[in-house]
């Protein structure tokens, strides 16, 4: 037996001299992708050898020499499926080569801050009350504390059982000068940061004090029962009666279910949680918050409020601690918002020193471009479709979603999320699945057919709807039925990564620069996350630059909040930052709809 670590991971364990090291990623629970199940011709399973153990595996085989490029067998690059381990050996895995399950432990870039939140804990070890002494409780606080403060109206409600309770030792919050929570003597200060976005909730809980992450959740966003992009809900909330309310209800009680999740996750209660930070684009920002979003849908699309705002979490349906607040990142204008600011200032663009592009890609595409201290930034309506929507069997990426794609001489190799029978197709597996029906030739640069009746024993074949290719035969379908994709739903990402395309295109042509020119390229969100970037440069929806000029960040929007949360500077330096962003609207560029014509094109 040797040993085997694969990093960054840190999973580690011992497997039989001689097996391969995808098959020992396998024995060990790591989620390589090998989308050809190990045949060695689908080149999915990358890993990179430090050079102190490339003589530890086998030596490089034909496939690989065939498959690898030079300056990835300098750089130490195997594919796992024909490397064979001879001694005990560390392997690197990028993230590319991570199944969607485990991609999700590497990703989101981390930037770290000096902790400074604007809670802080005050230890208090107070004399009961007497005869002698009747002090009220307030005052005996404000006594115990040595300064004057005001003290929140719902914890002076609650204050008096547990101070008994607790035999007047306890922990005070402090924000400002006011008392915010009274906590049980020793307990930790929690937080929570939440990327509030249009289809999908990320939150985060913090202990405030060390900075650590305690738990991690996703969760869908409630308001796709109203419409499932920021325009589609703007109407539904001035056509409909109580329709804005309901939006902002529904935004409620998806965030006080996450909050309830993370805490249940972490072994805490939502009362400790002591202070929030809320991110999300324009449209959300203002429907979690109640405001008027008239003046989004008409242009010129002004939002109500740019500025960031402290508002208690009581007044926005989250049950917090008494006093807590939220805090809300500022926005840039009526679609570019406070996810995008805390975008930026995880990525740290305002000190990037060369020209570097970030695109958060979801249902709404935020764009951002640093080039010699300036910033600017568009917001392209990309829709749901690499969420999956509007694609016939498009679901998020759950366990049997085809997730990976490769078309090999006329075959077709599938990778699913955790291996299980597919069901569906996600959005990483929708844009693997064109950009290869591209390359082989099955469909034409307008995203037609090519020619589907002279191919013989093609999987393009005619259905009740229309031409379509079929992606997963049904006896290997979990759906007892063919998984297909149609011309319609080609179509659905044609609009897509044209409104992308267009979108940076702009941004450079703003900033007068070319293409070439981009030096870095960051690639966020979780749909960025899970990308081919190839696949991806080959359709046109990222720049077309050598690949080692890109970086998948993560959920970027979601650093920057908890950025925010452990720190007033960040907080300060996110509003230094939008006022900063020289913002673009596509809308009524003079360039826009000549520009998102020619990225149609496959």
């Amino acid at each position: 037996m040797v040993a085997i670590a694969f990093q960054p991971l840190g999973k580690r364990g011992t497997v039989p001299a001689g097996v391969s090291v995808l098959e020992a990623a396998r024995r060990l629970g790591v989620g390589l992708s090998g989308v050809c199940g190990g045949a060695g011709v689908c080149g999915t399973c990358r890993v990179v050898v430090p050079p102190e153990y490339r003589d530890a595996l086998s030596p490089l085989s034909d496939t690989e020499r065939e498959r690898l490029g030079g300056a990835e067998r300098e750089q130490g690059v195997r594919l796992a499926c024909r490397a064979l381990i001879r001694r005990a050996l560390q392997v690197f895995v990028p993230p590319e080569s991570l199944t969607a399950s485990q991609r999700t432990q590497v990703e989101g870039r981390q930037t770290p801050v000096r902790i400074d939140p604007v809670v802080v804990p005050a230890d208090l070890s107070l004399p009961p009350p007497s005869l002698s002494d009747p002090r009220s409780d307030a005052e005996r606080i404000r006594d115990g504390l040595g300064r004057p403060v005001r003290v929140d109206l719902e914890v002076l409600r609650r204050a008096p059982f547990p101070l008994r309770e607790w035999g007047w030792v306890a922990r005070a919050v402090l924000r400002g000068d006011e008392v915010v929570a009274l906590l049980p003597p020793g307990a930790p200060l929690m937080g929570v940061a939440v990327d509030l976005g249009t289809t999908k909730l990320a939150g985060y809980l913090l202990n405030l004090e060390t900075g650590e992450t305690l738990a991690s959740a996703g969760a869908m966003n409630p308001q796709l029962a109203y419409g499932e992009d920021v325009m589609a809900r703007i109407t539904y909330a001035l056509q409909e009666p109580e329709g804005a309310e309901r939006l902002r209800q529904a935004a409620a009680d998806g965030l006080s279910q996450l909050v309830a999740d993370l805490c249940s996750r972490a072994g805490v209660q939502p009362e400790q949680v002591v202070e929030a930070v809320v991110v999300g684009n324009t449209a959300m920002h203002h429907l979690f918050l109640g405001l008027p979003v008239r003046p989004l849908g008409l242009a010129p699309y002004v939002p109500v409020e740019s500025a960031p705002l402290d508002v208690r979490a009581r007044e926005v349906g989250l049950p917090l601690a008494p006093g807590a607040m939220v805090h809300v990142l500022p926005n840039v204008a009526g679609f570019v918002g406070a996810d995008h600011v805390a975008a930026l200032l995880a990525t740290r663009m305002d000190e990037a020193d060369r020209p570097t592009l970030l695109l958060d890609i979801g249902t709404n595409t935020e764009i951002g471009l640093s080039i010699g201290g300036n910033l600017f930034s568009c917001s392209a309506a990309s829709g749901p479709a690499f969420e999956g929507a509007h694609v016939r069997f498009g679901m998020r990426a759950a366990p049997g979603a085809v997730e990976r794609v490769r078309i090999i001489e006329g075959r077709v190799y599938w990778e699913t999320v955790e291996g299980a029978p597919p069901v569906g197709i996600c959005g990483s597996g929708i844009l693997d699945a064109v950009a290869e029906l591209r390359q082989a030739g099955f469909l034409n640069g307008r995203g037609g057919w090519a020619d589907p009746e002279g191919r013989g024993s093609s999987p393009v074949i005619s259905t009740d709807n229309g031409t379509e290719f079929v992606l997963v035969p049904a006896e290997f379908s979990g759906l007892g039925r063919a998984i297909t994709i149609s011309r319609k739903d080609v179509g659905e990402i044609q609009l897509a990564k044209a409104a992308i395309a267009a979108g940076w295109q702009i941004l450079l042509e703003e900033a007068g620069i070319r293409e070439s020119d981009l030096e870095r390229v960051l690639v966020a969100g979780a749909f960025g996350t899970y990308i081919d970037i190839g696949h991806a440069v080959a359709m046109g929806l990222l720049p077309r630059l050598p690949l080692d000029r890109f970086e998948q960040v993560g959920n970027v929007a979601g650093t920057g909040a908890r950025m925010a949360l452990l720190s007033r500077a960040e907080r300060e330096r996110a509003a230094h930052l939008a006022r900063r962003v020289r913002y673009v609207e596509l809308t009524v560029h003079p360039s826009f709809r000549e520009r998102f014509a020619q990225a149609l094109q496959l």
